[in-house]
């Protein structure tokens, strides 16, 4: 159960996400549809709030002393990704949110995805859904990926 815990909290993680808790567990070797189903949840949960809160939140702390910095940082990188994902999205935005949070690599994940729709101010409903389609398609890519990597590294250990 700890281990579940451990992977549950990894995916909470904003540029972990996937990208760590399903190694973690693979590399645990925790059973795989379980471990896949606590990841997916665990990434979701903040998801609602990163839409409805989080730029409210950075740009209260953007001026502040000791956070302004890291609130600056992570507002642009809201910008940034709404703006890349806007121009190469037109008319298929939701699609290519679903995308960018599905396609797992580094500045891309549910967090990042999120708070672009919501400097976008896509239809909240519609990014939730599309930002967890494009979880369970990351899911699935970095399940995939760490079979292969742990099963190539297992037939070196024989």
């Amino acid at each position: 159960m700890k281990k579940y815990l451990i992977v549950f909290l990894i995916s909470m993680v904003p540029l972990l996400e996937l990208r760590g808790a399903i190694p973690y567990a693979v590399g645990f070797g925790l059973p795989l549809v379980p471990s896949y189903i606590v990841a997916v949840i665990g990434n979701m949960l903040p998801v609602p709030f990163i839409f409805l809160f989080a730029r409210r939140i950075l740009e209260w702390g953007k001026d502040k002393k000791y956070i302004g910095g890291f609130f600056r940082w992570c507002l642009e990188k809201g910008e940034k990704g709404g703006r890349k994902l806007e121009s190469k999205a037109g008319r298929g935005l939701y699609w290519a949110l679903l995308l960018f949070v599905g396609i797992p690599l580094p500045g891309t994940g549910a967090w990042t995805g999120t708070l672009a729709a919501s400097f976008l101010n896509m239809d909240f409903k519609k990014s939730v859904l599309f930002v967890l389609l494009g979880v369970v398609l990351a899911g699935v890519i970095m399940l995939l990926g760490s079979l292969g990597v742990f099963g190539a590294i297992s037939l070196f250990n024989k």
